[in-house]
């Protein structure tokens, strides 16, 4: 059963959620601050965080670049009281797998949650559950990308762009298409957030960089055999 760890300053919030997760068979520990976050996520593991962004000592925000700085790629749903889109679009840049927005309808974030972990957890192996092109090797049953035999570590959210991109092997995808299916929005001019997660992935892949194509005008285009 998956874990979870609940990160909000607010006791009748964290209560609240734990009471939903628990009730749908998760198994839940509380934060109330992106410090004893790490902490926590540091001495133990967890399948996915909410992270509230406004919290006092360390903000949520802060709390999910240092996530990802220290390589700790667990999933992440944001918590964002205000709304704005520059908070959803700087929480997605930063790593972020979803976000849900206060006042939430607490059946809407556990469908949230069973969504990403969908997504996210590993599944039982099958032949079928790796793609090799050339020194690229994806697992999808494992969740890992090795590019020369070495392991890259790559954000939830990095990996789902890349198993959506290598799935459509040399199709080229719109920006609009990738943000549906990848993310599951409809993220109107926010463009911006396909690039950016391109760029970092396009990083970590080092010599396999070139395995993305952009398509000018479109997107992008998973073509590694152009590149031999």
């Amino acid at each position: 059963m998956a874990k979870i760890l609940i990160v909000d300053d607010e006791p009748r919030i964290r209560e609240l959620i734990r009471e939903h997760l628990q009730y749908s068979g998760y198994i839940c520990e509380e934060a109330a601050d992106g410090t004893a976050a790490l902490t926590q996520l540091s001495g133990g593991a967890f399948d996915l965080v909410i992270l509230d962004l406004m919290m006092p000592f360390m903000d949520g925000m802060t709390c999910l670049r240092e996530m990802r700085a220290r390589h700790i790629n667990t999933p992440v749903i944001i918590l964002t009281a205000r709304g704005e889109e520059y908070d959803k679009l700087a929480g997605l840049e930063s790593g972020a797998d979803d976000y849900v927005v206060k006042p939430f309808s607490p059946r809407e974030l556990v469908a949230r949650v069973k969504a990403v972990l969908n997504r996210t957890m590993p599944k039982p192996a099958a032949a079928s559950d790796t793609m090799t092109f050339g020194e690229l090797t994806i697992d999808t049953a494992s969740h890992t990308v090795r590019v020369s035999g070495e392991e890259v570590a790559l954000t939830p959210k990095e990996f789902d762009l890349l198993v959506f991109l290598a799935s459509n092997k040399g199709i080229a995808l719109s920006r609009e298409k990738i943000l549906q299916k990848v993310w599951n929005y409809d993220y109107f001019g926010e463009d911006r957030t396909v690039d950016t997660h391109v760029k970092m992935l396009r990083g970590h892949l080092g010599k396999c960089r070139s395995y993305i194509a952009t398509v000018w005008g479109i997107g992008y285009k998973f073509d590694p055999d152009a590149t031999r």
